[in-house]
């Protein structure tokens, strides 16, 4: 099975975010809104073409036996990442048919059917991916953004604090949680837990980049920036921030939430929008 290059994109996940939490639109691609769903014990390779040469090879071992569980969850995770997602789900959904009750096979399943944006499905196979007796904290995850996805953040942050009691500290859960708290316009709530994630050493770029979106939407443009550097060169950090900061400043919506929050912090907040 041929795997084909992801698409060159630039970092537009926080500008995409930003238009979700001005009410302009929605963000449809699940790493862009929540930075991770769920974990893996085994690292997937970093550079485009060892992920192309990786999922070649599960693609291979997924071909010569259609629906076998190793295959099938190490070439959708590969698929995933190359940001394949309806080809990822498909692949799943084989592996599913034949192993209905795996739990393994089913979250493997609802996270690429959420990856894919199909949000109710995806809400149905991970709510089967595990029990109470068997729970299972990155499934729970998952569904947190499935529920923020579909409107239910008051679920999302339940699914998150459940799973935290699981993996207490878990970076991509703070992560997921403090973007379902940025969707609800609680931006301190929001910069504390993706603080606490960005401090965990399993923390990756995806969870710096969205504390920096907090952080700009709050104004705090040179902390923002600063922590972009850590990732970034200084002039794609800056172009980065810059670029939030002209989408708050023509954002007549944004600028409306910041003055109603301005009014119910007192007459010494300051009311102009941040940009």
């Amino acid at each position: 099975m041929s795997v084909h290059s992801p698409k060159a994109r630039p970092r537009l996940a926080m500008i995409a975010l930003v238009v979700a939490l001005a009410g302009l639109g929605g963000c449809k691609d699940m790493g862009d809104v929540t930075g991770s769903i769920g974990a893996s014990n085994q690292k997937l390779p970093t550079s485009d073409s060892e992920l192309r040469a990786y999922a070649e090879r599960w693609g291979e071992r997924y071909d010569s036996s259609p629906g076998d569980k190793t295959a099938s969850i190490n070439y959708a995770r590969a698929l995933r990442a190359l940001t394949q997602y309806k080809q990822a789900a498909a692949v799943m959904q084989v592996a599913a048919v034949k192993a209905p009750n795996d739990f393994d096979v089913l979250a493997a399943y609802g996270k690429a059917l959420a990856d894919a944006g199909q949000w109710k499905q995806a809400n149905d196979v991970l709510s089967r991916s595990y029990t109470p007796e068997r729970p299972n904290w990155s499934s729970m995850s998952a569904q947190g953004v499935v529920a923020d996805a579909l409107g239910d953040h008051d679920r999302a942050q339940q699914l998150y604090r459940d799973a935290l009691k699981i993996a207490p500290g878990e970076p991509s859960v703070l992560a997921n949680m403090g973007l379902s708290f940025a969707l609800m316009r609680q931006l301190p709530l929001a910069e504390q837990a993706l603080r606490e994630a960005a401090a965990s050493p399993a923390a990756d770029v995806r969870v710096r980049e969205n504390l920096a979106l907090v952080l700009a939407l709050q104004g705090k443009f040179a902390e923002a920036e600063a922590i972009e550097r850590r990732d970034l060169s200084a002039e794609d950090a800056a172009a980065n921030v810059s670029a939030i900061r002209q989408m708050i400043a023509q954002s007549t919506t944004w600028r409306d939430i910041q003055a109603i929050d301005a009014k119910k912090r007192g007459p010494q907040a300051v009311s102009k929008p941040a940009g």
